[in-house]
């Protein structure tokens, strides 16, 4: 059998329903569909939950992760470790699949190759006939760089402990895995003789500075650079200080604990950096941090200081600490609950976490 893991938050569920409509349509009906909720919103989830009830092959998991950082490798991680079938396809939530996707799958897969597939790219217009896959016209299709969609033997993928859960927000995850691979002896093979899966268009979700929830500007650059770090040094098993794939203890935000502890941090460097260094990766228990801008930095009598060169109050900017508690999440409480929130206009970051659940 053969085994497909979607990850999902937040998205049109048109483009959802197309995606599994071509699953279903499939000339080899021997698979399964491992279909990943990875923090939605009620509303989303709500939709999402009466939608998978009119496919049966799909396995829906909820994950509670609602206003946290995206984390595709967990929501992978989360259906590779209940994944029992020899053969697990990732792939993407917004794809339409060839009729013969499954049986073509199962004939390419080789031992000790890992296959991954050429897409086709819709337009707008494309998407919106919402046309079959073989009347769907492509725009542009993929190179060998583009590494997302790929079929692999469980047990090899479980070996190396899954996709590394580092990698938070977008980028490189998907190519990690496979120079873990090739650095565990397996071969990675881009299939493109033909073109099985195509891609729905669909307007960018990244978040930004305009949400409330956790973005961190420079995290596709940081993902980069620690993959490139970890090919040199010939790394193949990811996660090795933390559990991988790990399912929340808390299944539903409204059973967070009340915090047990309540810290209000400013933008002052030194009281910021004392907490961030000393406090916040030693948390044990449910917290709520609030973090806001020193007020009296701002004064004249503070800036006249600091044009001096005299001693006077130093602060950091909304930005720099978004990041750096974001770094200190992924670092210390990466299998945490947490819920994060960041308001640009009023200044302030609240963070309510459960470091144990």
């Amino acid at each position: 059998m053969l085994s497909l893991v979607l990850t999902y938050r937040d998205r049109e569920l048109e483009i959802v329903k197309r995606c599994l409509t071509s699953l279903k349509d499939q000339s080899d009906q021997d698979f399964k569909v491992f279909l990943v909720n990875y923090g939605s919103s009620n509303t989303f989830t709500s939709q999402i939950e009466q939608l998978v009830k009119l496919f049966d092959f799909v396995d829906y998991i909820y994950v509670t992760t609602y206003g946290q950082l995206w984390n595709k490798s967990r929501a992978i991680n989360i259906a590779l470790k209940k994944c029992d079938s020899s053969l697990l396809c990732v792939a993407d939530i917004d794809l339409l699949f060839h009729p013969d996707f499954v049986e073509k799958s199962k004939v390419l897969h080789k031992e000790k190759v890992i296959t991954y597939f050429k897409t086709g790219f819709l337009d707008r217009e494309a998407t919106q006939k919402k046309l079959t896959f073989e009347k769907a016209p492509i725009s542009f299709s993929s190179n060998k760089e583009v590494t997302g969609i790929a079929l692999y033997q469980t047990e090899v993928l479980k070996e190396i402990n899954g996709y590394d859960e580092f990698y938070h927000g977008w980028g490189a995850e998907d190519t990690d895995v496979h120079l873990r691979l090739k650095n565990a002896g397996y071969s990675v093979h881009f299939y493109d003789q033909e073109i099985l899966v195509k891609h729905q268009w669909h307007p960018k979700q990244y978040r930004s500075k305009k949400s409330n929830f956790p973005f961190h500007t420079n995290l596709e650059k940081i993902n980069h650079r620690y993959m490139i770090l970890q090919d040199q040094h010939k790394i193949t098993k990811a996660n090795c200080i933390f559990e991988w794939g790990k399912m929340p203890g808390i299944t539903k935000l409204k059973d967070l604990p009340k915090p047990i502890h309540k810290y209000e941090i400013s933008s002052e460097c030194f009281q910021f950096d004392a907490f961030i260094i000393g406090i916040f990766p030693c948390l044990k228990e449910a917290s709520e941090i609030k973090i806001t801008i020193n007020t009296h930095s701002k004064s004249i009598k503070n800036q006249i200081k600091r044009l001096a060169g005299k001693k006077h109050i130093q602060t950091y900017s909304l930005q720099y600490l978004n990041d750096k508690l974001l770094e200190a999440i992924i670092q210390h409480h990466r299998l945490a609950v947490y819920r994060y929130n960041i308001d640009w206009e009023n200044e302030e970051i609240i963070l309510k976490i459960v470091p144990d659940a």
